[in-house]
Parts: C-alpha cells; structure tokens; sequence
C-alpha cells in the first residue's frame, strides 16, 4: 500500500467516451460545481448571522450549531463517504450527495425556528461530506499523476474561491433580500445549482470505476469511534456557554477513542475492508500533506469569521460591506490557486512552505496597519494590499498541498484517502472557527475595544500558519535526506 505507483497508472474510465479530454473536463466541471456550492457553505453563513437573529432570535449556543454544526458533520461524513464512493460507484453516490443537499439547504431556507435550522444544517453538513470525495476520486480515477496538477488546480481554486466569495455572496443576497429574512436567500442559492449538478452529475460522470472494491461489509464500528472522538474533541469548542473545567473532560476522552479507533482499523484492516486504512499513513507525502492541511485550515477559514465579526460588530459596517473586504483575498487566492496548481509538479513542498511564510508574514502586516489606519478612514482599503498578498499565499498552499498529500495514494484508496484529507480540512476549521472565536470575544469582553480583540485573532491565526510551515520544512529537510 505504501509503494509508488507508476506515474502514468490509472484506472481506465468505463467507456471510451471518458478517455476523450472533452468528456473528461465536463465531468470534472460538473464536479467542481457541486465543491463549490459545498464548500461556500461554510463561509457565506458567517455574514447572515445578525439577519437569523432578528427573524429567528437565536441564541449564541443556536449560533454556535448553526456555524460549528455544518463543519461538523461535513467533517465527519467525508471518510464514509469516500469509502461510500470506493465501494459502490462515485457517480450514485454523487448523485445522492447532491440531491440531499439541495433538499437540506431548501429546508434550512424555509425553517421557521432556530432548531428546525440547525437540524437541517446539520443534514446538509452530511450531504456535502458524501459529495466531495467522490470528487476527488474522480480526479485520481480519470487523470495520470502526470495531468493531475491541473484539475488539481482548478478543485483548489473552487474551494478557495467558494470560501473566500462566501461573505461578499451572503452580504450581497441580504442586501437584496432584506436585513430581517435576506438570510434565507444564502440557503436557496444552492437550490438551482444542486438541480444542475445532479441531472448532469447522472449523465457525465463514470457510472463504476474498473478496479474499484467490490461491495463488503461497512466498518461500522470505525464509523463510530470516529465520528464519537471528532464530536467530543471539537464539543467543548462549540458549547463556548459551558463554564468552568469540567468543560474540558470531553477532550481527553476524544483523544483516548480517536486513539482507540487508529487500533481498531490496524486490526479491521488484517480481516477485511476497513473505513480508512492506516497504511496509507505509511505514506510520508500523504502523512505530512494531512498534519499540514488540519493546522492550515484551522487559521485560514478563520480569517473571514474574524473580518466579518469585527467589521459588523466592531465598525458597524453591512453584511456588504463586510463580504467586499474579503475580496482582495479572494482574487489572490484564485491567481495562486490556478498558478500553484500547474507548478506543484516541478516545486514540490517548497511551494507549500513559501505560500504559508507568506500568509503568515502578511497576516502580521494587517495587524501593524489596522493599527496605523487614521480616524474616519475606511479600514478595508487599507487592509486590501496585504490581503492581497495573504491570498496569493494561501492560493501556493492549499492546492499544492493536496496534489502533494494525493500524489501517490493508490486509486482503489482515492475516495478515502481524499475523505481523510479534507476530514482534516473541516475539522481544523471547525475547531479554529471555535478557538479563534473564542480569543476575539474573550479578548472584547475584558477589553471592551474590538480592534485589540481583532489584533489578538489574527495574530493566532499567523501563528497557526507558522506551526504548519515548521510541518512543511520538517518534510523538505526530510526529503533532501
């Protein structure tokens, strides 16, 4: 499991009609759609939060679910669901992904409580786990190693765009929508591009992979440990109203059955097929690229979360407002994704290394000038270049990295190993989401001024990003070895 594969090895796409690069592209184009519409579910809520609260009244522990809730289980979802995919073909489970999702994000439009809202984020943060993978999957099923940079690049860029668009999106439809109910129409944007993605997913994407598993019997048990430990780590992050120290007891017994489940799959693995097989741990590229992507993504999802809370709640600006200050970043990132994306193959880790020093160096830039910004003067524009820089940064690592992490993981494992990457993805989000989070409010409430609270975020997020650098040099001066 843990041996290289041959650079031109693939599983041949059922049909000759996927050989041909025309079918292959609006295969991975119906793929990149249904990422996207996923993935900016977890940014675009952010903004809306002030609109549910007046139409809903929710509380800060209903805002908590709402928020944390959706990382959650989307998390949680994406390791079955790449086995889901393995096992019984990408294109049903696609298809069913899809559709529940957009059942689900209908449903949270039209909830007319805060708990009808945060059951049907949480079902909606499941659909989306059982969508990904399968395109990932599809990525390493169509595509050589040696052609995988580019769609590579282009599922990079879907996710940053679509996290990083999500607060000028969301400002924008409740600018439309209204400030009392504009937040429904965050929800049912997903609506006509979850009917898009479905039909077409049906139509384009290869019914079952040769070589794929055959159907066995589901490692239930791993299910269990693993979402049982995920749910009690991140627990006492998301329940911030719990006082006190016995708040925290929730997160060693994580520890002890996440640890519980890395035994049982080594054992369920010598037997049968398990829900992710350590052996691909094995696997040094695969091993760093995850430890990389979980601390990444615990800062850069919280980088929106930190500009919209201290733009609305701190300056008083709009959801509009606050969703175009992100927007700098966005084009950065989208650059860099496309670029990182066709150069992965020739820079290797060193590109990860260098787009996360310069997230890290410009996050600490922001800081210095939001402190330089003079009275009356809009913060955002000064704010614009550095982000700017911070985006093309994050452009070099995040799609590098998991072409890197990807690189020489088996196709027969694609699904689950794609799942336990971007697990790693969500999980860091959820829990840097909930430990940011807290720091800005902990740091507003002794203080009672929103700009050192902000000072205070992101300077933990830069930090954040220097603890995943000091991963990526640890696995380039290992390679030079």
């Amino acid at each position: 499991m843990g041996s290289r594969p041959s650079p031109g090895s693939r599983t041949a796409p059922p049909g000759g009609d996927l050989a041909q690069p025309q079918r292959r592209g609006a295969a991975l184009g119906v793929g990149l759609v249904a990422v996207f519409m996923t993935v900016l579910d977890v940014s675009i809520v952010n903004v809306a939060i002030p609109s549910m609260d007046r139409a809903l009244d929710v509380a800060p522990s209903d805002v908590q679910w709402v928020l944390a809730g959706y990382t959650l289980t989307f998390g949680l979802m994406l390791v079955p669901g790449g086995r889901f995919g393995d096992g019984h073909g990408r294109r049903t489970v696609f298809v069913v992904g899809v559709a529940l999702f957009t059942i689900t994000s209908v449903a949270a439009g039209l909830a007319p409580t805060a708990p009808w809202l945060i059951a049907s984020r949480l079902l909606q943060g499941a659909a989306a786990g059982l969508i990904n993978p399968q395109v990932t999957g599809l990525i390493q099923e169509l595509f050589p190693n040696s052609e995988r940079g580019r769609p590579f690049g282009l599922l990079g860029a879907a996710i940053s765009i679509s996290t990083a668009v999500g607060p000028l999106l969301g400002g924008l439809l409740i600018q439309i929508g209204g400030t009392e109910h504009g937040w429904r129409w965050v929800f049912f944007v997903n609506a006509p591009l979850g009917v898009f993605a479905a039909v077409l997913g049906w139509r384009l994407l290869p019914h079952r992979a040769q070589g794929t598993p055959d159907r066995h019997r589901f490692d239930l048990v791993g299910l269990l440990l693993l979402g049982g430990g995920v749910l009690l780590v991140l627990l006492p992050l998301v329940q911030q109203h719990w006082q006190g120290p016995a708040r925290w007891l929730t997160l060693p017994a994580g520890l002890l059955t996440l640890a519980a489940f890395a035994g049982w799959e080594r054992w369920y693995a010598r037997r049968r097929e398990p829900l992710f097989d350590p052996r691909l741990l094995s696997i040094r590229s695969y091993r760093f690229g995850v430890l990389i992507a979980l601390l990444y993504f615990g800062g850069f999802t919280a980088i929106f979360f930190v500009l919209t809370v201290y733009l609305q709640n701190g300056l008083g600006h709009s959801a509009l407002a606050a969703g175009l200050a992100s927007t700098p970043f966005t084009v950065g990132f989208a650059i860099a994704s496309v670029v990182g994306g066709r150069i992965v193959s020739r820079v290797g880790r060193p590109l990860v290394a260098l787009g996360l020093a310069t997230v890290a160096v410009s996050l600490v830039v922001v800081v210095l000038v939001v402190n330089r910004v003079p009275p009356g003067a809009t913060v955002s524009w000064w704010t614009a270049t550095p982000l700017l820089v911070a985006g093309l940064g994050s452009g070099l690592v995040v799609t590098p990295n998991q072409a890197l992490t990807l690189a020489q993981v088996p196709v027969s494992r694609a699904g689950s190993g794609a799942g336990m990457l971007q697990t790693g993805q969500r999980i860091g989000s959820a829990a840097g989401i909930a430990t940011v989070g807290s720091v800005i409010f902990a740091a507003q409430g002794a203080t009672g001024d929103w700009s050192v609270a902000f000072h205070h975020a992101m300077l933990l997020i830069s930090g954040i990003s220097m603890l995943a650098l000091c991963l990526a040099l640890t696995d380039i001066i290992r390679d030079r070895r």
